[in-house]
Order: C-alpha cells, then sequence, then structure tokens
C-alpha cells in the first residue's frame, strides 16, 4: 500500500516473469492458496491496461503500445533480489516456500477458465492470443491491424479479477467463483508472460 512501491510496480506492470511467479508460488504455499495479495495488486495493474485500451484516434495504436510498454525495472530485480540471495531464514520456511503443491493445485482447479488466455508464443501452440510482452512486439511490427479481440480479452480479465478481488472483503466473502479466481492467473500472464508458469504446472494441451 505505500505509494511509491505502488508506483514503481505499476510501472514496471507488477513484477518481471521470475519474480511474479515466484511470487504466487510463495503466497500459494504459505496462504493455502488465499491470494489477496497478488489479487489486489494485478487487478490495480490489469486497470492500467484497460484504461489504455480506451483510448480513441488515428494513432490509438502507438498511443497504445507506448503505454503498455514496461516503464520501470522490476522491484525484485531492482533490489537485488535473486536465486543466490541470501538471508536469516529457517531451511524449513525455505523449503515450504518452494513447495509447488498449492500453485499446481491452483491451476489444476481453474484451468478451465485461464488456459483460452494463454499468449500463443509463449506456449507455442498458436493460439492468437498474445501477453502484454509479445502484443508489444507484434504490434510495433505491424503484424496486428484489429486489436478489438485483445482488448475483450482485457476487458473480461479485469471484470473477473474484479470479483476475486472483491470476494476478500467480509461482506463479499464467497461471492467469487472458480472463473473469477483463474482470472489472477490470466493477469499475471498477461503481464509477465507465461513460460516460467507454465513450465511449472506442466499444463498438457497448452503447451505444444
Amino acid at each position: 500500500m505505500n505509494p511509491s512501491t505502488r508506483i514503481r510496480l505499476r510501472r514496471a506492470w507488477g513484477m518481471c516473469e521470475r519474480h511474479a511467479w515466484g511470487w504466487m508460488i510463495v503466497e500459494a504455499a504459505f496462504r493455502s492458496g488465499y491470494m489477496h495479495g497478488p489479487a489486489v495488486l494485478y487487478h490495480d495493474v490489469i486497470g492500467l491496461a484497460v484504461e489504455a485500451f480506451e483510448m480513441q484516434g488515428p494513432m490509438q495504436h502507438g498511443r497504445l503500445r507506448r503505454r503498455l510498454r514496461t516503464k520501470g525495472p522490476c522491484l525484485m530485480c531492482e533490489e537485488g533480489y535473486g536465486s543466490e540471495t541470501k538471508g536469516f531464514v529457517k531451511p524449513t520456511i525455505v523449503v515450504q516456500g518452494r513447495d509447488l503443491t498449492e500453485i499446481r493445485s491452483f491451476a489444476r482447479r481453474t484451468s478451465s477458465y485461464w488456459k483460452d488466455d494463454v499468449c500463443g508464443i509463449c506456449s507455442g501452440n498458436g493460439s492468437p492470443v498474445r501477453c502484454r510482452g509479445h502484443l508489444v512486439e507484434e504490434e510495433s511490427a505491424g503484424l496486428i491491424a484489429d486489436m478489438s479481440a485483445h482488448r475483450a480479452l482485457i476487458s473480461d480479465i479485469d471484470r473477473r479479477l474484479n470479483q476475486y478481488a472483491r470476494s476478500f472483503q467480509f461482506e463479499f466473502r464467497g461471492t467469487n467463483t472458480q472463473e473469477d479466481t483463474a482470472a489472477l492467473i490470466s493477469a499475471v500472464g498477461w503481464c509477465s508472460g507465461w513460460r516460467l508458469f507454465l513450465s511449472i504446472v506442466d499444463a498438457p494441451g497448452i503447451v505444444s
């Protein structure tokens, strides 16, 4: 909730792919899939995409591309956190934080609702869906003439993720569906990339 931290996270579209999915793994491992923190952050970040896609005018694509680009470094990378970082954490805590059981369970029970949102380039499955990074690359190369499908995808993710994030409030407990919950995976994948996640959950039928 720190304003300067939130600004840095928004400029970086959350975190880089490695740290975004690493955070998801840790949150799932320690909170049994109770993903409140990631839901709040990525709903905020996806809101930036919604605003970008709502632009109109003859230079829409150019402005959209500039708005979707990463404008700052990953917060965790900038702070120097990597695979070799040392800390004062008990070995048992490290082992628990690296346990993939919960993230795989989270992915498995929601897969029907996020699998169609996977970037075709990240997965190599030929899907026309694109994550933010690959959308920017292809739009820059003039390979995308119509943004309507991409706009619709972001609008749908935003709507469902809003429902999921809101369900953590006391008065809305239990109002989210598995479809809403899956939007968190879709949002992180769209913002930060899908390759690492797909390798972690070993998603058959999605990766070519």
